[in-house]
């Protein structure tokens, strides 16, 4: 049996979920519902609100603006958040809605945004971006929802890095580390909680490269002999993590 449910629609929804419950949806919902999905009373949907598990519900009542469903079952348990942490400088537009989407879908359990000297994008919609996390977990089958961090300096997150993540590594890929297996270094390090960042564009500047390389969480990584989009470091820098020691092995 498939692990997941991918044949019925699933959505995100704010309301707690208990059998026999009822979820009352919003006109954007309930738009959803009838006018992309075309779904009627009586038809079955997925839900999960982050903290619930997954619940399989009945449509019990749609109209123009407003819709009820109510739940049937529960399908699959709450599961808990992967304890990765995902710092990344910020990209525009599309390219920042594809590395947040693909982040969830990789295993990222807290997404942080982090400005950089050389970062381009100087401000953040993060009401876009926890949409799209919800878009990306909907389609993907996760039910435990990432966070989404304010954004911050860089400088404020390294100096309060070993009191706000006591114990946790911090995975640096750095397009000036020496070249070599990032699989190996990382193989070698003691299991425990981690942290992966991915710098601008434009790379880190001379002094954020030495702040970064003089702290003792800081691991420092190469992703090859090429130079990578931050969009593409992301999603293989994620992979490299996920498969040396993350929830891969």
């Amino acid at each position: 049996m498939a692990r997941y449910d991918f044949t019925t629609p699933r959505l995100h929804v704010d309301a707690p979920l208990a059998e026999g419950g009822s979820v009352a949806l919003d006109a954007g919902r309930t738009n959803y519902l009838r006018n992309v999905l075309r779904l009627a009373e009586g038809a079955e949907v997925l839900l999960f609100n982050g903290s619930d598990g997954e619940w399989r519900a009945r449509i019990a009542k749609v109209a123009k603006k407003a819709s009820e469903l109510t739940c049937v079952e529960r399908t699959r348990e709450q599961e808990k958040l992967p304890d990765l942490v995902y710092l990344f400088a910020p990209l525009k537009h599309a390219r920042l809605d594809y590395m947040v989407q693909k982040a969830v879908e990789m295993g990222a359990g807290r997404l942080a945004p982090v400005f950089t000297q050389h970062t381009q994008a100087t401000r953040i919609n993060l009401e876009r971006m926890r949409a799209n996390v919800v878009e990306a977990a909907e389609q993907c089958g996760v039910i435990a929802v990432p966070e989404v961090c304010e954004p911050a300096k860089l400088e404020r997150v390294i100096d309060g890095w070993s009191a706000d993540e006591p114990g946790r590594r911090l995975i640096v890929c750095d397009e000036s580390a020496p070249v070599g297996s990032p699989i190996e270094t990382l193989l070698a390090l003691t299991p425990g909680p981690l942290g992966l960042l991915i710098g601008p564009e434009g790379g880190f500047s001379r002094e954020e490269r030495e702040m970064l390389l003089g702290h003792e969480a800081v691991v420092p990584v190469s992703l090859g002999p090429r130079i990578l989009r931050a969009d593409t470091a992301a999603v293989a820098a994620l992979a490299v993590v996920q498969a040396a020691c993350g929830d891969w092995r």
